[in-house]
Formats: C-alpha cells, sequence, structure tokens
C-alpha cells in the first residue's frame, strides 16, 4: 500500500465518520461541526484525485459561507433538545428501516451494468485541471455562465426585498439627507450677556 493510497483510505474512513456523526449526534452544534469535518475531508479527497478547484471550491463556498450561515441560524434559534431526544427513540425503527432500503437501493444500483464499464487510462494535460476548466467555462459555455450569473444576482435581490420590510415608529437615518445638510441646520449661534461678577 502507497501512502498516497493511505492518505485516501484516511480521509474517506474521516468522511463517512463524520457523515454518519452528522445524522447521529442530538446536538445541532456538534452536528454541523461534524459536517464541517465532512467538508474538509471530502475536499482534501478531492485534492488527492488532482481536482483541486472542485476542493478549493468546497471548502470556500460550503464551509466558508454556508456553514458558517448554518452555525448562526442554529445559534440563533431556541432549539429545545430535549423534545429532540424523546422523538428520537419513537422514530429509530422506522429511521432504520428507511436506511436499509436506501442502501439496497444504492447496492442494486452500483451494482447494475452502467456502472461496469471499463475506465478509460488518463491522458496527461499540459495544463492543470483548474486552467483547463476555466478555459471551457469562458470560451464554449460562456453564455449559459452569465446567465447563471445574473440568476444568482436578481435571486440574492429578490431575497433582500422579500424581507425588507417597512415599519412606523423605528428611527432610521436617511442618507441622501445628511449628505444635504448645512451648517446652519446644525449650528445655532446664540448670544448672550457677559455676567457680571458681585
Amino acid at each position: 500500500m502507497t501512502f498516497e493510497l493511505f492518505i485516501f483510505y484516511l480521509f474517506s474512513a474521516v468522511t463517512l465518520f463524520s457523515a454518519v456523526a452528522v445524522v447521529t449526534v442530538r446536538n445541532p452544534i456538534y452536528s454541523a461541526l461534524f459536517l464541517i469535518l465532512a467538508f474538509f475531508s471530502s475536499a482534501a479527497t478531492w485534492v488527492l484525485l488532482e481536482a483541486e478547484f472542485l476542493g478549493v471550491v468546497l471548502v470556500l463556498v460550503y464551509v466558508g459561507a454556508v456553514m458558517v450561515l448554518f452555525l448562526f441560524v442554529i445559534m440563533m434559534l431556541d432549539i429545545q433538545i430535549d423534545t429532540i431526544r424523546e422523538g428520537f427513540i419513537r422514530y429509530l425503527p422506522v429511521g432504520i428501516l428507511v436506511a436499509v432500503a436506501v442502501a439496497a437501493e444504492m447496492i442494486l444500483v452500483v451494482n447494475s451494468e452502467v456502472f461496469n464499464v471499463d475506465i478509460p487510462a488518463p491522458t496527461p494535460l499540459s495544463v492543470n485541471n483548474t486552467e483547463a476548466l476555466g478555459e471551457v467555462l469562458y470560451t464554449e459555455y460562456v453564455f449559459p455562465f452569465q446567465i447563471a450569473a445574473v440568476i444568482l444576482v436578481v435571486a440574492i435581490i429578490s431575497a433582500i426585498v422579500l424581507t425588507l420590510r417597512r415599519r412606523k415608529g423605528v428611527k432610521k437615518q436617511d442618507p441622501s439627507k445628511q449628505v444635504r445638510t448645512r451648517r446652519e441646520d446644525r449650528i445655532r449661534m446664540v448670544k448672550m450677556k457677559a455676567e457680571k461678577r458681585q
């Protein structure tokens, strides 16, 4: 067994362990932290398979953005862990039955003839996979890429508009009025007579 194969099995085992822990751990904070560990180990597996771009994107997008949002929402909500523990034993047989059914389906699909295809020998590329992906993305698929970017921008703007509520009685700043202010609006000169000592 080579060192690279040992590292691959190590990261695969960590991924499987953390994925099982995400489902079985009852504390939602620990579950989210195990999900972060699963993302990191999956990214390391991608890097071992010479897909550096996918590994970096997995860390930046999921660990850097999505999981921070998950942790923020979990910590903001007041989750009653005791009520979650009460229903765990009651739904355990159904959960085991569904898990066995899904595992059986996956085994049947993977062992079918569709997946028994000879893997072609890898051809060495003159450039790395990130450069090759960027070349294809910005030449052949530039218009679908731009359309996807516009759709994402519209989704962000619509989410902001849907959550924006104007409530009465709330003090807020108006930057346009602040820019148009003059000195006379802010300072008032008052003339007072000098006090005399007695």
